[in-house]
């Protein structure tokens, strides 16, 4: 065996095992999430909350574990809120996300379609986490989204790529590396910087009109690194890096979805911005 192609795979397996690491176990997923409230789709958005607002997972995430504070934070504040699965691989179960992303965004186009026939409402808000923040954008730009959506709200989104940490920085050395990603888990390979899918993404500016777009990052992220090249560029666009808004505030990749109440609050911000509220770190309490 060539000396490369005996250091090909150990590398690929490190960059798979480097997404893995930064979710949780997920002993906690079922096969829907709560049937009242969360993914009830008997709930009426009120004239307080008028949209629905729908949670997208990131990489290796699923419709249950990504959610399991922020669908109950929302929902307690009066939202009608919804989560789905999407980028499924035939054998592999519980952690998603790792299907073409222009498929996953089939899938969610699919959904938002379910949610709004559900519930009477107009349009939908957004809510994502790392590729959950990024696939939308493709749904809103080439499916047809932008007109059935008003928000959508980025958690540590890999809007322009993960290089995690410079890990893929790494490929070009090991030929063959990135064909045999994208050949296992094509999601993976469409978030590496200058894919063929982020260069079709982003060709023209990465937002369209009559989308409120807000990005939350963390200067602490270790996946969509550099944490800038989360941030969008436009006319409807709100970056805001988490530090900024508490500066003790430590929160990485998978955290800032997971459990960080001042993510949530700018999250609820962002849905309801004739009633923001100052997000500082007194939010985590709030």
């Amino acid at each position: 065996m060539l000396p490369w192609k005996r250091v090909l795979r150990p590398l690929t397996a490190l960059l798979l095992a480097a997404a893995v690491a930064t979710v949780p176990a997920a002993t906690a997923h079922a096969s829907s999430a709560p049937s009242t409230g969360w993914n009830d789709y008997s709930c009426r958005p009120s004239a307080a909350h008028p949209r629905p607002v729908i949670l997208v997972h990131g990489t290796l995430g699923n419709s249950v574990d990504n959610w399991l504070s922020l669908a109950p934070y929302l929902e307690d504040r009066g939202y009608c809120v919804f989560s789905l699965d999407y980028g499924q691989l035939d054998g592999v179960p519980v952690f998603y996300g790792l299907g073409p992303i222009d498929k996953s965004a089939e899938q969610l186009s699919a959904f938002v379609d379910k949610v709004l026939a559900a519930t009477g409402a107009a349009k939908a808000d957004l809510v994502g986490h790392s590729q959950g923040g990024m696939m939308p954008r493709y749904y809103l730009k080439f499916l047809g989204g932008a007109a059935k959506v008003n928000a959508l709200v980025g958690l540590a989104p890999d809007n322009h790529g993960a290089t995690i940490s410079g890990l893929t920085n790494l490929l070009p050395y090991f030929p063959g590396a990135t064909d045999l990603i994208k050949a296992t888990t094509p999601g993976l390979a469409d978030q590496i910087p200058g894919s063929a899918f982020l260069t079709k993404l982003n060709a023209g500016g990465d937002t369209v009109p009559g989308v409120h777009y807000t990005v939350v990052a963390t200067k602490y992220d270790e996946v969509a690194t550099p944490w800038q090249s989360q941030y969008l560029t436009g006319s409807d666009v709100h970056n805001v890096l988490l530090q900024d808004l508490c500066s003790l505030d430590l929160s990485e990749h998978v955290a800032i979805a997971l459990f960080d109440r001042i993510a949530f609050h700018e999250v609820a911000n962002a849905l309801d911005p004739a009633h923001a509220t100052a997000t500082t770190c007194a939010s985590a309490f709030s």
